[in-house]
């Protein structure tokens, strides 16, 4: 069993522990507790959320345009990417993720056991990656305005979300190779269960695992801070000593800014410490890491819930557009081509790295 405890990704393989674990080894659970309703019910509770609010993304960004065409800004294609993925992230993660509380073993047989972990673990990166990029697109937009223009093209965007989904399907080949249905537990020789089994090579597994933390944690965080970093920095020189209205303006930035990297690094960090402490150390059976593990996987969530509100609904002028997307059309003539709302991630930005939508 403590080999179950130490196969800990964001869904059941690395985050979760294992089925097995859930169900055999964890003081609280006997497979007939509340949590098999409460935790499913908390998961669903996000899982809808986050589904609305980042369909509502795409919804705007895909239908501002006149004649429905989506806009194809280098900003813009960063969110609507940013959605697609935290989009499948939840679709691929919380559905399987609750089963493992309320159902004795894996149902789903081995295809989804290999594959719904692969794609977990793709979005995921996914995710984490486009955060970085849009930290970089946001950095030479204010910092390097005068050069923006070229460096922010449609096409160098499109070509970083391309190397973005590269990068991840690579980097999670050996979730694919590794994650296997396996039978024979010992407290369940009846049952199958979805576990990560990398056979005779502990060594193998543990750099991986430590190479996930470096990619798709620290190293993220520390260039979304730099660029943001930089940002604010740029924004303080520029407008000293000028109005109140840029004086607030600069205090919402660092706000926001704050928010930012808050969020990122709260989001993932708990979920990171179980992987590192089940890996490299003993994590504890008990009801208090029982409930950790579980406050892990809603802020990992979570995050997938509140980008689209950081990145676009904080924004006033996405939320304009928001209403003129859903204004009735047999109430309300909609509005001249010229008068289209421009977005633009007006936290981030000056007016030189104003996007269109």
């Amino acid at each position: 069993m403590e080999e179950a405890v130490s196969n800990a990704t964001v869904c059941s393989h690395d985050f979760g522990f294992e089925q097995a674990n859930a169900s055999l080894s964890w003081p609280s659970v006997s497979g007939s507790g509340p949590e098999t309703v409460i935790v499913p019910v908390l998961f669903g509770v996000i899982f809808l959320l986050g589904m609305v609010g980042n369909m509502l993304v795409l919804v705007v960004l895909g239908h501002l345009r006149p004649g429905g065409r989506p806009s194809r800004s280098a900003t813009n294609i960063f969110i609507l990417n940013l959605s697609i993925a935290d989009c499948s992230f939840l679709v691929f993660c919380v559905p399987f993720q609750a089963t493992i509380y309320s159902l004795p073993e894996w149902v789903f047989g081995a295809f989804f056991c290999k594959w719904v972990h692969y794609l977990v673990m793709t979005t995921m990166l996914v995710s984490i990656f486009t955060l970085v990029a849009m930290s970089v697109d946001r950095y030479i937009a204010v910092v390097h305005a005068k050069r923006s223009l070229c460096i922010r093209s449609k096409r160098n965007a499109t070509l970083g979300v391309g190397v973005i989904w590269l990068l991840s399907l690579l980097i999670a080949i050996p979730v694919a190779q590794h994650q296997a249905l396996m039978r024979g537990h010992r407290q369940a020789p009846n049952s199958s269960f979805c576990w990560e089994h990398w056979a005779d090579n502990p060594a193998a597994k543990q750099v991986y695992k430590v190479t996930i933390l470096v990619v798709g944690y620290l190293l993220p965080l520390v260039l979304i801070t730099c660029c943001y970093a930089k940002v604010i920095r740029h924004l303080q020189k520029k407008v000293k000593n000028i109005s109140k209205k840029s004086e607030r303006s600069k205090r919402k930035t660092a706000q926001t800014v704050l928010l930012v990297v808050a969020v990122f690094l709260i989001s993932w960090l708990p979920h990171h410490i179980i992987t590192m402490w089940a890996e490299f150390g003993k994590f504890p059976l008990n009801d208090i890491s029982f409930t950790f593990r579980i406050i892990a996987h809603c802020l990992a969530y979570g995050n997938s819930c509140i980008n689209p509100i950081i990145y676009a609904f904080l924004s006033e002028n996405f939320r304009t557009a928001c209403r003129q997307v859903f204004t009735c059309k047999g109430l309300l003539q909609p509005p001249p081509a010229e008068k289209m709302v421009r977005i633009r991630m007006e936290n981030f930005s000056t007016s030189h790295s104003t996007t269109n939508v």
